[in-house]
């Protein structure tokens, strides 16, 4: 049965939509947002858990998002444009937005793998997608998000990923945690770090491995450096003393996925 349109932007479901832009009620409801047609296009392939999927018929111009909605196992909620565009994070909204279930992925529940990325409190959640980016580029594995830091389902995160994030499993747990499962799944631990002795040119790892990485600001504490199997740098030749976190990241997972 098909749903009637929502003309108001006072609808109780648009209210729901809306406060899943705050923080505090992602964490509360383990709710997010997934908007546009690419991503909403990702998270129902990928099979993740969708509550409601919002659209604005008017403003879905592309064959794709057309052919998306027939698709779908369940019927959709149709809203007016203006709806849309309250409802919408930037202007020019794509017309469709995904109210979806999060995912809480446990160490133990992780398969093996060969490659894969930690990071250590990270601050920018458009590091954190990009990186995720990257990941799925170079065919790594899982991403670990050690010790808090950026809130996963950050909208940020979610745009930056273009993806991704459904379809790599994420891991969110403490440092000691992790070390502890890492070592008993024999994964080497390369660490990064401006002072380490290792060229990353240099470096040739052993599968299967991690790559580790500290925040933007502080980069890995010195007992973090100290529990990894080896620390590698990156070179600066200018004046700047470190790049981007992403940035380096992409750098060193390239360099190591040969």
């Amino acid at each position: 049965m098909h749903k009637s349109l929502i003309t108001s932007p006072g609808n109780p479901l648009i209210k729901q939509a809306r406060a899943l832009r705050q923080k505090k009620a992602r964490v509360e409801s383990g709710l997010f947002l997934v908007e546009g047609i690419h991503h909403v296009g990702e998270v129902v392939e990928a099979g993740w858990d969708v509550e409601t999927i919002l659209y604005a018929s008017g403003l879905l111009t592309s064959p794709f998002a057309h052919d998306l909605i027939s698709r779908l196992s369940f019927h959709p909620q149709p809203v007016t444009a203006q709806v849309m565009e309250a409802l919408a994070d930037k202007e020019n909204p794509q017309g469709i937005i995904a109210i979806v279930h999060q995912r809480k992925n446990q160490l133990k529940d992780i398969k093996p793998f060969k490659r894969a990325v930690a990071l250590v409190s990270p601050q920018d959640p458009g590091n954190v997608g990009t990186i995720l980016r990257t990941i799925d580029a170079v065919g790594a594995d899982a991403l670990f998000l050690l010790d808090g830091g950026v809130e996963l389902y950050h909208p940020s995160i979610i745009r930056a990923s273009m993806g991704t994030l459904f379809w790599k499993p994420v891991i969110q747990t403490s440092f000691n945690e992790f070390l502890g499962w890492a070592h008993e799944g024999k994964y080497q631990l390369i660490g990064t770090s401006a002072k380490a002795d290792v060229d990353y040119h240099t470096l040739v790892p052993q599968t299967p491995w991690i790559l580790v990485l500290g925040n933007e600001q502080k980069g890995l504490a010195k007992e973090q450096t100290a529990a990894c199997d080896v620390t590698v740098s990156l070179p600066m030749q200018g004046r700047v003393s470190s790049l981007n976190l992403a940035v380096a990241a992409g750098v060193l997972l390239y360099q190591f996925s040969k």
